[in-house]
């Protein structure tokens, strides 16, 4: 198998869909490579055979008619400033400012003196041929090479208007001039690609804002400050209160409250001190830390996160897909449509002026922009806001498949639960609580299981330990303070010979409904049983609630015993529990589900879940997951637990819902609008407005998902 590398092309000149097609197509027609390119983004996502020289793709662009430049990772790079007065911009200004005596001179007969023609001739000639000169640039440019874009159909249209309204002042043919309808088609289409450029820019502030995390110079232990990119892994750095920390890395000195909002959209700063791991770009909200690199550069966190982010914004779903297929054979139809225009309103008698005005008119109205833009924007913004609140999509198809879903499946431990044990109760016998706690907690504190962990956590006061001998699997014995003590499971403590009373042998049975039961003694009698269980998290039973107001059915699949896992289940409101499953269980259990008709995502944080996120229509990590399980996956939720899982499906359903109403309203416009044209219903100036309107609509339509969900 061929080995694979991979770029990103920033793109100039593209300006439609048609366009987003001749170069996808220039670029696979490179052996082995394989493209998206993004209208929204401007840019493409490149994969290409170690063989291919990148300046190949960029020279494959080229050829294209479009000017591209590989771009250079980076973990922060700058967001490009708004310039005061941008080309576009003033090209607009100017442009208008020509415009309004040209259209109140041709619109308004008292204003007309003598010769007005020639001023009129005066004043469109630099609004069309400079004004309009981005769009007859890429028309030259496509024309080339044989292409034809929505640039195309700009060109013919306003220079047709222009064309004949010279003809008609000059040779005195027609008393109709169509100065002003060149004019205003050409600010209207200023005005509109200006506020699209403005707004695909805000659509894009999230990705900048996450990459703009990064620090330029950082502090050294030693007090030496250096720029980010000399920093390597192992060396320690300083974070002063209220600064950045400069990359991921492990505390080896101080406490700080790290606040991780703009990573993991989490309001609550974290509380860290040495031996915590923090994340490059999170402020520390007050403390002072000595931090150890363990990433630095493309390896961190945020740049990961970056590029999840942005490679979901490059690719494409299968929607958009269609969209740019159907533009791509769009523009030479509407060209041919207008030329039948011209002739029917020729052939049926009309005036060859009315033919004129219905023929520029369907080529003004039908350009295929806002379909172009109908997906990519909306996934653009889209993503952007899961990002600020936590949620990272790997691609478009996540999107589309997150929308379907009509069963969640949810791993217990970890997800659920806390994922860590903790002491849920205490029964004693024949002693006082803190006494069991002083003697038991002492003794398993010298063990690394989970489960003596948590009762350790809650010794008191001290004691003399000897003796100590751990029973793998079964518990643990020792010498505290004299006493031959045990601990472990309840046949350990039958093994002992221990004497169980009736009220212990009732906790012993109520403790293992609900999770681990240690039962622990000395002298010939159990004294203290101890329940552990993983805790349920506290956000998990409104989660599952709003997944019920979804409409969806809730699963709870875990590798637990029965009698645990249901009664997590009942506490959180889940209806049906499949417990006691292996790694490869999970996987036939969701196997099973899909074969019966259900879209099902899964929810999971450790390796034992890899498999089954892989396998499930829509697997969705948690924040604290494995590399595997986030690997696995199409989300990734960057705080742990459930509680960006019903945000994550809202926003999907939201972002869907909005491609759909873009791509219905593009292609209603068209089809609605290109039959009123050919009509003569439609005035080319009106067509230039709504032209330039309906790629606007489209671009503020998708900025709602800002405020999503």
């Amino acid at each position: 198998m061929t080995d694979l590398r991979e770029a990103t092309l920033d793109i100039e000149g593209m300006t439609c869909a048609s366009c987003v097609a001749r170069v996808e197509k220039r670029l696979q027609s490179v052996d082995g490579v394989s493209a998206a390119v993004n209208l929204a983004t401007e840019s493409a996502k490149v994969s290409f055979p170690v063989g291919v020289d990148e300046e190949r793709l960029v020279q494959a662009v080229r050829e294209a008619g479009y000017d591209a430049h590989v771009r250079v990772p980076a973990v922060a790079p700058e967001a490009p400033a708004d310039e005061p007065v941008s080309p576009l911009r003033l090209r607009l200004i100017v442009s208008a400012i020509l415009a309004v005596p040209v259209v109140a001179l041709g619109m308004i007969p008292a204003l007309q003196f003598p010769g007005w023609q020639w001023a009129s001739f005066v004043l469109a000639t630099p609004v069309v041929l400079w004004g309009g000169w981005p769009f007859h640039r890429a028309t030259i440019a496509n024309a080339r090479h044989g292409a034809m874009t929505m640039d195309t159909l700009i060109t013919l249209g306003t220079l047709a208007a222009y064309v004949w309204s010279v003809w008609a002042m000059v040779f005195g043919t027609a008393h109709e001039s169509y100065f002003e309808v060149a004019v205003t088609v050409t600010v209207f289409l200023l005005l509109g690609r200006f506020i699209e450029q403005r707004s695909k820019r805000r659509a894009g502030s999230a990705l900048r804002a996450l990459m703009s995390l990064g620090v330029k110079d950082v502090e050294l232990a030693d007090g030496r400050s250096v720029p980010i990119e000399e920093l390597r892994v192992g060396d320690e750095f300083v974070v002063r209160p209220g600064g950045k920390v400069a990359t991921d890395g492990v505390v080896v000195g101080g406490a700080a409250s790290v606040d991780e909002s703009m990573l993991t959209g989490e309001s609550v700063p974290v509380d860290v001190e040495a031996g915590a791991s923090v994340t490059g770009g999170t402020i520390a909200a007050d403390g002072r830390l000595v931090v150890r690199a363990t990433s630095v550069g493309e390896d961190t966190r945020l740049a990961h996160i970056a590029r999840l982010v942005e490679d979901a914004q490059t690719g494409k779903s299968r929607v958009q897909r269609l969209a740019d297929r159907i533009s791509g054979v769009f523009v030479p139809i509407v060209i041919a449509l207008s030329i039948l225009t011209l002739l029917g309103w020729i052939v049926t008698g009309h005036p060859v002026a009315d033919g004129f005005t219905a023929a520029v008119a369907v080529l003004i109205i039908a350009c295929p922009c806002a379909l172009g833009l109908a997906t990519p924007i909306a996934i653009l913004v889209g993503t952007g806001r899961g990002a600020q609140l936590g949620i990272l999509v790997t691609g478009p198809e996540a999107l589309e498949q997150a929308e379907k879903i009509d069963t969640v499946v949810l791993d217990k431990t970890g997800t659920v639960t806390e994922g860590r044990m903790a002491l849920a109760d205490v029964a004693v016998d024949g002693i006082a609580r803190e006494e069991a706690l002083r003697i038991v907690g002492a003794l398993e504190a010298h063990s690394e299981h989970p489960v003596a962990k948590a009762i350790a956590a809650w010794r008191v006061g001290d004691a003399e330990i000897t003796g100590f001998r751990n029973h793998a699997g079964r518990g643990v014995t020792g010498t505290v303070d004299g006493l031959a003590v045990f601990a472990g499971r309840p046949a350990f403590a039958a093994s002992q010979g221990a004497v169980v009373s009736a009220a212990l042998a009732d906790a012993v049975a109520s403790g293992e409904a609900h999770g681990t039961v240690v039962v622990a003694g000395w002298d010939g009698h159990a004294r203290a049983v101890f329940a552990v269980a993983d805790t349920v998290r506290p956000e998990s039973a409104d989660v599952i609630a709003s997944l019920h107001e979804l409409k969806l059915d809730v699963v709870l699949l875990t590798g637990d015993n029965a009698s645990v896992a249901q009664s997590v289940a009942d506490e959180v409101g889940i209806d049906r529990v499949v417990a006691g499953v292996l790694p490869e269980g999970k996987v036939d259990e969701i196997a099973r589900l899909q074969a019966a008709g259900h879209r099902v995502a899964m929810v999971g944080d450790g390796v034992n879940d890899a498999a089954a996120l892989a396998t499930a229509d829509l697997g969705i990590a948690v924040g604290s997951g494995t590399d595997a399980a986030m690997h696995a996956s199409d989300l990734t939720l960057m705080r742990d637990g459930l509680e960006q899982v019903d945000t994550a499906l809202r926003l999907s359903r939201r972002t869907m819902g909005v491609i759909r109403g873009n791509l219905f309203w593009a292609f209603a416009y068209n089809v609605a609008a290109i039959p009123l044209a050919a009509l003569g219903l439609l005035n080319p100036m009106i067509a230039g407005a709504a032209m330039a309107f309906s790629s606007v609509f489209v671009v503020l339509n998708s900025l709602r998902l800002r405020r999503a969900p």
